[in-house]
């Protein structure tokens, strides 16, 4: 089977066919590359950011991340149409890579023919199927777009524009191959191997030879012009995210993904801090506007959006986008609106659900870092907030004297009396001050007392760990609390810090390094679990009833914390008894108090709790559960206003009432 095909037919390798073919090629390629480059030109706007360093280790994540599809196909069906539409037309790429090869290098130069035999044979089916399967995934997402579009979805008119050049692309080279076929193949075995072209062809069988020829001929010329269109016209449309999603994902954030960078409030040659226009960016954050195709994923998993509040993360990043192109020294919070960038609850479902890596959450941040340190402009009701925190390093006004007042009917130690112990509890501002939080740091207490962990607590020593204040833009006041216990961390050692808090947990594990005190951090939850399989905790009793588990946004999405929650819930209750939300693990809604807004007022709108409760609700579930002081206050509020009958408890509270 050594039979191959003219690849060419009736056109040639001719000087007539071959330069201006490649002239064409040159110039499109010339023009894309100009394009791409006067984009990189729009970056540079923005601060230096260092996104090259484990370059090993990012080029195999993009590599995953492009050729697996794995965050497109998240969203199943568009995902599914998006990631059969991209492998269909990657074949295509490479085939048509390895014609050019053959024709204009192997076979012209060296008389070498490798697309040939039963190679060739394989090679022609699958670019039939896979130029097929382009058609009609193309033609599946054009539909939805454009007749069942959900409500917000952006369509520009590039959108058709570049769209309706794929389609054609795709049906010329189908002509091309079928008039070839008519006029060579029918009737050959060869034939069958081109289902599609032979099907196309056997319409068109009926033309004589030199109308065939003409056609064939005709056609090619119109669909490498085509091909070069659609070259040229990708650094000017939203398809060059075809580069840079590509290379966001080359771009992304290697470090703890709830971690905030650090501002050097020491740096004398610093003018501002925050970003008040785009150069205050990075360039990162200036690259995220063109790796976005405005799918609206981000703004369907937002808690603020879904709730009637002025904020789209995806509006965000085009906001930005234009304002990089038309307007770089608009000032940023006027243009996309202080409202919107205060309705932020910093959960991260944005990110988590970006099919492009971009990164909103940052950005939203050092806009809220130039309104507070820069401009004064807050909502009014963190004036309070901060003068708390600064007066008594929480944030609501309690003498920092009486921190541990809540354990002195307890057992629980300060490290000032007993600093060996194993494990520092850092109990955090809602566990000493929270009616409610109070409850639940007491079932800690008890629990660690009846595993027998050599433990302590911090006391008045303790300040609040600075995750509220960095979140609401005040980085001075925070640095000024991170700084206070970090020096008292440092002066302890601690062989391991125990948080009850996810904000404390995120804080100390990820952020604090940053300041000069790394140490192995665990939150309650995982450290329950680990008190459970090693039997220091026997659990006695089923807990009764059907719970459904809320995952706390700065346990879950920030930190990968889902499986020892509902560990330890299937270890008291039995897992057939967990009935999860509709909203559940990284898709979980938020609570709404993140991003300080559990101390701003929630006007506009309906509130986050409200929907969130209303969620465990519809479970049937008699207890909600979750593993945040934070998430707790807000069903708690939620489950008042919606009349909701369910107990609403820390895990730790269930896992003591049955140890």
């Amino acid at each position: 089977m050594e039979f191959t095909r003219e690849i060419y037919w009736n056109v040639g390798h001719s000087a007539k066919t071959l330069v201006p073919m490649y002239l064409f090629a040159f110039v499109a390629i010339g023009i894309l590359i100009r394009g791409l480059l006067q984009r990189v030109k729009i970056y540079k706007q923005g601060l230096p950011l260092n996104r090259t360093d484990q370059l090993g280790k990012r080029i195999y994540r993009m590599i995953e991340s492009v050729f697996l599809q794995k965050r497109v196909t998240k969203r199943r069906w568009p995902g599914l149409l998006h990631g059969l539409f991209f492998w269909g037309f990657g074949l295509l790429f490479i085939g048509t890579t390895l014609i050019v090869i053959q024709a204009d290098f192997t076979d012209l130069f060296f008389d070498i023919t490798f697309l040939k035999g039963t190679f060739y044979l394989f090679f022609s089916i699958i670019l039939d199927v896979a130029g097929l399967l382009c058609i009609l995934m193309l033609a599946g997402l054009f539909v939805r777009r454009y007749f069942f579009a959900p409500e917000g979805l952006k369509t520009k008119n590039d959108d058709a524009i570049m769209h309706g050049l794929l389609l054609t692309i795709l049906l010329t080279g189908f002509v091309v191959e079928g008039s070839r076929i008519a006029a060579t193949e029918i009737g050959t075995s060869l034939a069958l191997w081109s289902p599609v072209g032979l099907m196309l062809a056997k319409t068109i069988s009926g033309i004589d030879e030199g109308g065939l020829r003409l056609l064939h001929k005709a056609v090619w010329w119109i669909h490498l012009l085509l091909v070069m269109t659609f070259f040229i016209l990708i650094p000017f449309t939203k398809f060059r995210h075809i580069f840079t999603t590509s290379l966001n994902y080359l771009f992304d954030n290697l470090e703890p993904k709830g971690k905030l960078v650090k501002i050097d409030l020491e740096d004398e040659a610093a003018e501002t801090f925050g970003a008040t226009n785009l150069q205050e960016l990075s360039w990162k954050d200036i690259f995220d506007t063109d790796a976005c195709t405005l799918c609206m994923r981000c703004q369907d998993r937002c808690p603020a959006f879904s709730t009637g509040k002025p904020l789209s993360p995806m509006n965000v990043i085009e906001q930005l986008g234009d304002i990089a192109v038309s307007d770089p020294e608009a000032n940023l919070f006027e243009t996309i609106g202080e409202d919107a960038l205060w309705s932020c609850t910093t959960c991260g479902a944005c990110q988590k659900t970006c099919p492009a890596a971009v990164e909103h959450v940052g950005k939203i941040i050092e806009c809220r870092r130039a309104m507070v340190l820069m401009h004064a402009t807050f909502p009014p009701e963190l004036q309070d907030t901060f003068s708390s925190l600064e007066n008594q390093s929480n944030p609501w006004g309690f003498s920092e004297d009486t921190r541990a007042d809540w354990c002195k009917e307890l057992d629980v130690p300060l490290m000032a009396d007993k600093p060996d112990v194993d494990i520092l509890w850092f109990v955090g501002c809602a566990g000493s001050f929270e009616d409610r939080a109070i409850e639940t740091s007491k079932a800690i207490a008890k629990l660690l007392n009846k595993a027998g962990v050599s433990f302590a607590i911090l006391g008045k020593e303790e300040r609040c760990n600075g995750d509220m204040a960095r979140r609401c833009g005040n980085e001075y006041l925070a640095q000024m609390m991170i700084a206070e216990n970090v020096e008292t961390l440092n002066r302890y050692k601690p062989k391991r810090i125990l948080t009850s808090c996810p904000h404390c947990f995120n804080t100390i594990k990820n952020e604090y390094p940053e300041f000069g005190a790394c140490f192995d951090v665990v939150s309650h939850v995982d450290f329950i679990l680990e008190l459970i399989e090693t039997g220091a905790l026997t659990v006695k009793k089923e807990y009764p009833g059907k719970i459904t588990y809320h995952d706390s946004c700065y346990l879950g999405r920030w930190n990968n914390i889902y499986d020892s929650p509902r560990q330890v819930l299937s270890a008291i209750n039995g897992s057939p008894n967990l009935l999860e939300m509709i909203d559940n693990g990284e898709d979980a809604m938020c609570c709404g108090a993140g991003g300080g807004r559990m101390f701003m007022e929630e006007t506009q709108g309906e509130r986050i709790n409200n929907v969130r409760c209303r969620q465990a609700i519809d479970t049937g579930a008699e207890t909600v559960t979750s593993a945040c002081p934070f998430c707790l206050t807000m069903f708690n509020d939620g489950m008042r206003a919606n009349k909701g009958s369910q107990d609403v408890k820390d895990i730790a509270q269930l896992v003591d009432a049955v140890t």
